[in-house]
């Protein structure tokens, strides 16, 4: 797989976020979640430095959810049984999501704080 052409492994990408969108219902949640608050923000018209931000955060929790439903699926198909060892692996992931998640909802409250 190494060495492909750039548009080839763009297409693999795409195809990580549609398997991602098709797959987990956090995705889909977090993704939608995320419009909203880019909807609202264009409506409110905040600058351009708040709409980078949280911009940015909303991406970071959408790729910090492929990732850890990556690793998720890795385990469980490495791995099917249940196992102590397995489960601190997909909960740290898990934890992962959450701390990245709740940076992102510090960002909301910082902007709200900001601009009240």
């Amino acid at each position: 797989m190494k060495n492909k052409a750039f548009l080839h492994r763009f297409g693999f990408a795409i195809q990580g976020l549609q398997d991602g969108w098709r797959r987990e219902r956090s995705f889909r949640t977090q993704a939608l979640i995320g419009l909203i608050v880019v909807l609202g923000a264009a409506l409110l018209g905040i600058s351009g430095i708040w709409l980078a931000v949280i911009g940015l955060a909303i991406t970071v929790v959408l790729a910090a959810e492929l990732f850890n439903s990556a690793l998720e699926a890795l385990v469980d198909h490495l791995h099917p049984e249940l196992d102590p060892e397995i489960r601190v692996v997909k909960d740290m992931a898990a934890a992962g999501v959450l701390l990245v998640c709740l940076g992102a909802l510090t960002v909301g409250l910082l902007f709200l704080a900001a601009h009240s």
